[in-house]
C-alpha cells in the first residue's frame, strides 16, 4: 500500500520561528522595521513605556508604509514562507516605486515580534481599501495542536480608527513582554536603531524615530557626529571586479598637532590577489580576487581610524572616556545593502574580518574593532549571491561571501599600509619614547649594571644577550598578547621560553653575591612572568554560588576591613530571587576579589576619605551574565580602563600595575567580561557616584 502524505505543523512552529530563530530582541525589533522599510515607508517610530514591568509593558511601532489590504494579510502575511517578497525583487518593472528594492525575503522575519510580547495588534491601511485589524495571541500557539487549527480574528473597518484623511501605514502594538527590560537593554537596543543606517550616507528617505517614557535611560550617549572629526585616518574606496578603482587616503591631523602635515594619497585600479592553497599540491598560489564571477555588484568602503592612546587624545578630546566608551560599542566595519544594515557585521564580539588573527601575523598592521568606525555598501539590485542567513546573523558562507570578504581584506590592508606610514609620525612627536616606558628601563638598567659590574667575558655576553631576548619577549606580551587575549591566543609556549631564560639569569647573579640590585631586579621580572603563567595554567572549573564566593572573600580579609573601618554596603545579599549560581574557578576569582577590595581600601587610604564605603551587587542587567559590581567611594580611575587593563601601568606609587591586567585575563580564562560600568548604567547608590567602579560579568 501507498499513499500521499504532507506535512502537519504544530501550532508552535510558529514560536520556534520567532522565539529560537530570532537570537534578540534588537533583532527582533530590527526585523519589523526592516518591513517598514519594505512597505516604502519615510519614516518609523518606535515608542516603549513601562518596560521594567512586563505586564503592563508595550510596544508600537507605527509606519507610513503602503499598508496592507485583507487579502495581502490573508494570502501572503499569514503564509509563513512567503515568496511575495522575492516576487517583487524579480519584477521591479512592476513595482511603481521600484527604486526601494525589498531587503526581506524569506517570509518569516515577522514573526520575531513573539521574541518580543505575547499580544499582538496590527492596524494597517492601504490606499482605497479598508482599514484592518489583526490580533494575536501568541499563547494560544502553545497548544499541541496543529497550525491549521488555530484561528487569529481579522477585522476589515468600513470606517478607519487610525488612518484617516487618506494616510496609509501600519501600527503594530505589542503587549504582555515576554522579558523585563534593563537599562542596559534599552541602551543596546537604541544603539542598534540608531545604527540600520550608515552614518556616512544615511538615507533620508527612510528615518527611524526612538521614544521611551524613561529617557535617562538613553541619556549621555555620544552619536557618531560628536566624534567623526577625531579621526586621524580616512579611507574611502570603489571596489569593481578585480580592482580597486579608485582609493582616497587622507591623514587629517588635529590643528594642535603643529608638528605634522595633512596627506592625501589616491590610488587607481589597484589589482586584488589573494593566497590560496593548492587542494593537489598543498602550495599556495596567488590568484585574483575577481567580485565580477559573482552577482555582488559594486562595492563602496570607508573608513575612519582612531588613535586612543591617552598622549594623543590629550590634544584634542574633551570627553576622552566617552570617546572611548563609543569606540568600544560602535567600533567595528558594518555592512549595509542598500543603506539598511545587514546584520551583525560589526557587533561587539563579532570579528568577521578577522583583525585579531591579522595582528598577531602581522604585528606592522595592527588594527582593532574598536579603534575603527567602517562602513561597507552594496547594492541590493545587484547583489543576489550574497544570501542572508535565515537567522538574520549575516550572509551564507558561500564562494561569492568568501570573494567579497576577500576583497574587503585586501583593501583595509591597502588602507592600513598608508596609515602606518603617517602612525609612526605620530608616534614620533606626540608619544614618550621606549625608554621611558616602565620595565623596558629597568631592562636599560640592567643592562648597564651588567656592563659596569661584571667583566667583560662569556658571561657578560650571556647575560645582556638574555637581557636583550627578555625585552623582545615583553614586547611581544605587550604588543600582541595583551591586544589579543579576546581571540584565545596562548602565552603558554612565550612564558615558558622566558622562565627558562630567568632560571639562568637568576643561577648566574647568585654565583655574584655582591650584586644585590642586580638579583632583586631579576627576581621581580621573574615573579611578573609567574603571575601571568598562573592566569595562563588551566584551573579547574565547577559550579559555584557567587553569594559563597563573595562572603568568602570577604572573610579573608575582615580584619583589614575593619582595621580601616571601611563599611561593606552587601547589597548582593537581597538577591534571593536570582539564580546565583555560575562555573568558575573558585580560587581564581577569590583571589581577584581580594584584589580588587584590597585595592580599593588603599586608594580610599591614600586619598583621605571619609566615611569610607564599599557597595557590592548582583545584577542580571547584561543579557546572557550574572554580574558582580564593586563600587567605592574613594578618588576613582584616574587612568582610562583601556590603559588600566594594560600590564605594568598604574598610578599607584610603587605599584607593579598587573591588578587590573591579570584580572582582566581571568575574567577572560572563565568566558566573561571586566568592564568598567558608568554610574548610570546600573542601580548604583549616589554616594558612589564619583567612586571606582567594576563589573565582573560571568556567563551564565
Amino acid at each position: 500500500m501507498s499513499e500521499l502524505l504532507s506535512f502537519q505543523p504544530k501550532a508552535r512552529l510558529l514560536l520556534q520561528l520567532g522565539d529560537q530563530l530570532i537570537r534578540s530582541e534588537s533583532i527582533a525589533l530590527l526585523e519589523i522595521i526592516k518591513n517598514s522599510y519594505d512597505a516604502y515607508a519615510s519614516q518609523v517610530a518606535v515608542s516603549m513605556k513601562n518596560l521594567e514591568n512586563p505586564d503592563i509593558g508595550e510596544i508600537i511601532i507605527e509606519d507610513d508604509g503602503i499598508g496592507m489590504d485583507a487579502t495581502i494579510i490573508s494570502t501572503v502575511w499569514m503564509q509563513p514562507g512567503s515568496d511575495h517578497k522575492l516576487k517583487i525583487i524579480k519584477a521591479l518593472k512592476d513595482n511603481p516605486k521600484a527604486t526601494r528594492i525589498p531587503i526581506g525575503e524569506k517570509g518569516i522575519g515577522r514573526f520575531g515580534v513573539h521574541k518580543l510580547g505575547f499580544e499582538i495588534e496590527m492596524v494597517t491601511k492601504m490606499a482605497d481599501k479598508k482599514e484592518v485589524l489583526l490580533k494575536i495571541n501568541w499563547k494560544d500557539f502553545e497548544k499541541d495542536d496543529l497550525l491549521k487549527n488555530i484561528k487569529v480574528r481579522m477585522t476589515e473597518r468600513n470606517t478607519p480608527q487610525h488612518f484617516i484623511n487618506g494616510k496609509t501605514g501600519t501600527i503594530i502594538s505589542i503587549k504582555k513582554l515576554k522579558n523585563k527590560w534593563s537599562r542596559g537593554t534599552i541602551r543596546e537596543l537604541y544603539r542598534a536603531v540608531t545604527s540600520l543606517s550608515s552614518p556616512f550616507e544615511a538615507l533620508d528617505s527612510f528615518k527611524v524615530f526612538f521614544k521611551i517614557d524613561k529617557q535617562d535611560w538613553v541619556s549621555g550617549l555620544l552619536s557618531f557626529d560628536d566624534i567623526q572629526d577625531y579621526a586621524l585616518y580616512y579611507a574611502e574606496a570603489i571596489i569593481e571586479n578585480n580592482v580597486i578603482s579608485k582609493l582616497e587616503y587622507e591623514f587629517r591631523p588635529w590643528d594642535t598637532m603643529t608638528k605634522l602635515e595633512k596627506r592625501k594619497e589616491v590610488l587607481e585600479n589597484v589589482r586584488m590577489v589573494e593566497q590560496i592553497r593548492d587542494e593537489e599540491s598543498g602550495k599556495k598560489q596567488q590568484v585574483d580576487v575577481d567580485l565580477s564571477k559573482y552577482k555582488i555588484g559594486k562595492v563602496k568602503f570607508k573608513l575612519l581610524i582612531f588613535d586612543r592612546e591617552s598622549n594623543i587624545l590629550s590634544l584634542g578630546v574633551s570627553d576622552k572616556k566617552g570617546f572611548r566608551d563609543y569606540l568600544n560599542i560602535n567600533g567595528g566595519i558594518r555592512v549595509f545593502r542598500s543603506g539598511i544594515r545587514v546584520y551583525d557585521y560589526g557587533e561587539p564580539g563579532n570579528d568577521w574580518l578577522n583583525l585579531d588573527i591579522m595582528r598577531v601575523n602581522q604585528p606592522g598592521k595592527t588594527i582593532s574593532n574598536n579603534i575603527i568606525i567602517g562602513a561597507v555598501d552594496i547594492d541590493r539590485a545587484t547583489s543576489f549571491d550574497l544570501e542572508e542567513k535565515t537567522n538574520r546573523e549575516g550572509f551564507v558562507e558561500n564562494e561569492a561571501y568568501f570573494k567579497f570578504l576577500s576583497s574587503i581584506r585586501f583593501t583595509l590592508d591597502k588602507i592600513l599600509t598608508q596609515r602606518n606610514l603617517d602612525k609612526e609620525k605620530v608616534r614620533k612627536f606626540y608619544t614618550p619614547t621606549a625608554v621611558n616606558q616602565p620595565v623596558i628601563g629597568n631592562l636599560r638598567i640592567l643592562q648597564d649594571k651588567i656592563s659596569s659590574k661584571i667583566p667583560k667575558g662569556e658571561l657578560q655576553d650571556e647575560l645582556l644577550k638574555s637581557i636583550n631576548d627578555i625585552e623582545e619577549d615583553y614586547k611581544t606580551i605587550s604588543e600582541i598578547y595583551t591586544r589579543s587575549s579576546s581571540a584565545g591566543l596562548s602565552l603558554g609556549i612565550v612564558i615558558h621560553e622566558i622562565i627558562h631564560m630567568m632560571n639562568e639569569l637568576v643561577t648566574a647573579i647568585e654565583e655574584k653575591p655582591s650584586y644585590d640590585h642586580i638579583n632583586s631586579l631579576i627576581k621581580t621580572l621573574y615573579k611578573t612572568v609567574n603571575d601571568y603563567a598562573g592566569v595562563i595554567k588551566q584551573s579547574a572549573k565547577s559550579r559555584e554560588d557567587l553569594i559563597e564566593i563573595v562572603d568568602q572573600s570577604l572573610s579573608n580579609i575582615q580584619f583589614r576591613i575593619k582595621a580601616h573601618k571601611v563599611e561593606v554596603i552587601k547589597k548582593y545579599k537581597e538577591r534571593v530571587n536570582i539564580n546565583t549560581t555560575i562555573k568558575c574557578s573558585h580560587n581564581l576569582v577569590t583571589s581577584t576579589l581580594i584584589n580588587l577590595i584590597d585595592n580599593s581600601i588603599w586608594w580610599q587610604n591614600y586619598a583621605n576619605t571619609k566615611n569610607k564605603k564599599i557597595f557590592i551587587d548582583i545584577l542580571e542587567d547584561i543579557d546572557g551574565y550574572l554580574s558582580l559590581i564593586i563600587c567605592d567611594n574613594g578618588p576613582g580611575f584616574s587612568i582610562p580602563p583601556e590603559e588600566a587593563i594594560k600590564p605594568f601601568i598604574s598610578d599607584k606609587p610603587g605599584g607593579m600595575g598587573l591588578g587590573l591586567h591579570l584580572a582582566h585575563e581571568v575574567m577572560n580564562s572563565q568566558k566573561g567580561k571586566l568592564i568598567f560600568p558608568e554610574f548610570n548604567e546600573h542601580d548604583i547608590p549616589a554616594d558612589f557616584k564619583n567612586g571606582a567602579k567594576l563589573l565582573l560579568a560571568f556567563k551564565k
